[in-house]
């Protein structure tokens, strides 16, 4: 790994200063991961700060027609075509009203930009990867398969973002692929999105 690559972890917040204060040697920064916490609704999750490339406030999508639900259309972020994802929906818990208050976390998933759509970024934290636990499968749920771990902050349980599992390359992929056209005969077609 890189001088560069490294740097990130280098400059931490104030939270994640006291989390490495508290391991109390230089060796333990190996055992230390980041990750920038959300909320959707009272649940309290978190991606893998490596894997966050910027953080926006919600703005109007371009919707795209025959998508899973949880596909809420594509953002146009400086010329890159950006699927949006709804995690509430994704996880089984209906549509999110999108408000102004909203926050889309744009994330990169191999070569791929991804929008999460989520209530609000609370903090960023530090882990050591000792303390993250297993999720328990006691009933199946697809839930589950999108989650890698959880963590206690504070006495907060934090639930991480497997991105790999949570996206279907081919969902993704598939927006990616449709945009462009649609995109062009929505404009085209005095706001109606046609296929």
């Amino acid at each position: 790994m890189s001088d560069q690559a490294t740097a990130p972890s280098a400059s931490v917040t104030q939270g994640a200063s006291r989390s490495w204060e508290a391991t109390g040697a230089e060796s333990a920064a190996g055992d230390l991961t980041q990750f920038v916490s959300f909320a959707i609704g009272g649940d309290h999750y978190a991606v893998d700060i490596m894997a966050v490339r910027e953080i926006k406030g919600w703005s109007e999508i371009t919707h795209l027609p025959k998508q899973p639900d949880y596909v809420r259309g594509v953002l146009n972020l400086r010329g890159v075509i950006v699927p949006i994802i709804d995690l509430r929906c994704r996880f089984g818990q209906g549509l999110t009203e999108a408000t102004p208050l909203h926050v889309i976390i744009i994330v990169q998933i191999d070569q791929q930009l991804v929008g999460l759509l989520a209530d609000r970024v609370s903090d960023i934290i530090s882990a050591e990867l000792a303390k993250i636990k297993q999720v328990p499968r006691i009933a199946q749920s697809a839930r589950l398969d999108f989650l890698s771990g959880i963590v206690t902050i504070d006495k907060t349980m934090i639930a991480l973002i497997d991105l790999d599992n949570l996206l279907q390359p081919s969902v993704a992929g598939r927006a990616i692929d449709d945009a462009p056209r649609l995109v062009a005969t929505h404009e085209t077609a005095g706001g109606l999105a046609v296929a």
